[in-house]
């Protein structure tokens, strides 16, 4: 697959039905290997291991409604009281990521209200705070670690 600028990790594939697949520890269950899948993974792995994200607070490709169509979430990570906390969308790393890319996440997160929205194509990785009050959206310099208070 693609070498990523994101830490390596132990990951688990499998061959099955002429496709490769990978274990995806959130799902619990393997995921046909694309090229999104494969960020997907990383970063989750990145969350976890480098930024001490709680695994129980992470959710994998949610559904939501937006403007009465049906969207999903590459990933949702959820404050300790159940509130959305910050939105991750995945790309292939063919793909560019953009402020035209963040936006898209925006977009989504009109629904969700998160503090944090990210876009990475595990090459690049773009983070922003919302700050809803003023209205207004921060780029900024790293993904932030997640509070633990």
């Amino acid at each position: 697959m693609y070498k990523l600028n994101l830490p390596q990790f132990d990951y688990k594939l499998k061959k099955a039905d002429g496709k490769v697949w990978i274990f995806d520890g959130i799902r619990k269950k393997f995921i046909v290997l694309t090229p999104e899948e494969w960020v997907r993974q990383h970063f989750i792995h990145y969350l976890i291991a480098d930024k001490k994200y709680p695994r129980s607070l992470i959710k994998v490709e949610g559904g939501l409604l937006y403007n009465a169509l049906q969207k999903r979430t590459d990933i949702v990570v959820y404050s300790r009281q159940g509130k959305p906390w910050m939105i991750v969308e995945c790309k292939s790393p063919t793909l560019k990521v953009s402020a035209a890319t963040l936006s898209q996440v925006s977009v989504y997160n009109s629904t969700l209200k998160a503090d944090f929205i990210s876009v990475t194509n595990g090459l690049i990785h773009l983070c922003a705070r919302i700050d809803w009050d003023k209205r207004a959206t921060t780029l900024l310099e790293d993904t932030p670690p997640f509070p633990h208070h």
